[in-house]
């Protein structure tokens, strides 16, 4: 697929799915929002073992694109918003992990857009910010993944307040994994997604769908899902390999094709 606003690229084990909407700070508007959908699936079918989500220019996200939404009708306002929640389940969705490496801004749907990714690092130069409420529409969609990266009392800080925190809040509060100086950015991010996608790529792809599966089960409802999970994940080649392998002392030798 020929993209406009997006470019992907593929590099040994790993695609890089960078944001280049630079004249408008890498705004989501529905079309971008629409060619990174169909980035990630590009991606999710393909041989790569994790993805890095980047963006060009000083901004990593601002958010929803406001001069396409001014004065739109319900029925845009809708569509546009069902757009978003499609992009943030289809990141999640995919088999892959998948990394945000973030510069500069990450605000709204941007922040948003961080939360949602399985794991993020930062420059120490980052600010956050969910700012909604101070044009008077709150974040309601972007609350979502905030909400379950944080903890309910500082999501509804950022959230009632508007303010940004800044990256070490932020990963002190659990919503990046690593802050850097942003000349150790890129090789930071690199690193942690090269370690999140050695051993077994099977063993990944089903743990990550049950992550996400699980997260909001109550407990009791959570276990008996985990249980048959991992049950059923016992037979699986990579499983049968991995504990030879352990008792054997040696290192294991995964099949490289997903079960």
């Amino acid at each position: 697929m020929t993209y406009q606003l997006v470019e992907v690229s593929y590099e040994g084990n790993l695609a890089t799915i960078t944001m280049n909407n630079v004249k408008r700070r890498n705004a989501l508007s529905l079309a971008h929002m629409q060619e990174l959908i169909s980035a990630f699936r590009e991606v999710g079918e393909s041989e790569a073992r994790g993805v890095l989500l980047a963006a060009n220019g000083a901004v990593f996200c601002s958010g929803h694109d406001l001069s396409e939404m001014v004065d739109q009708d319900l029925d845009f306002m809708t569509r546009l918003l069902e757009t978003c929640t499609t992009l943030m389940n289809t990141i999640q969705e995919i088999p892959q992990p998948v990394l945000a490496r973030v510069h500069g801004i990450a605000t709204a749907a941007g922040c948003q857009l961080v939360a949602t990714c399985d794991l993020a690092v930062a420059s120490t130069n980052v600010t956050f910010a969910t700012p909604g409420v101070k044009i008077g529409w709150f974040c309601t969609t972007p609350m979502i993944a905030l909400s379950r990266n944080i903890g309910r009392k500082r999501a509804l800080e950022m959230l009632m307040t508007g303010d940004p925190i800044d990256a070490r809040t932020a990963a002190d509060w659990g919503l990046i994994n690593r802050v850097v100086a942003p000349e150790q950015l890129q090789a930071e991010a690199q690193r942690l997604l090269e370690a999140a996608t050695s051993n077994s790529f099977n063993a990944r792809c089903i743990g990550k769908q049950a992550y996400y599966t699980q997260i909001d089960m109550p407990q009791p409802q959570a276990y008996e899902y985990a249980q048959g999970v991992m049950a059923s994940a016992s037979q699986i080649p990579d499983a049968s390999e991995g504990m030879h392998a352990f008792l054997e002392k040696r290192q294991p030798n995964f099949d490289q094709q997903e079960v």
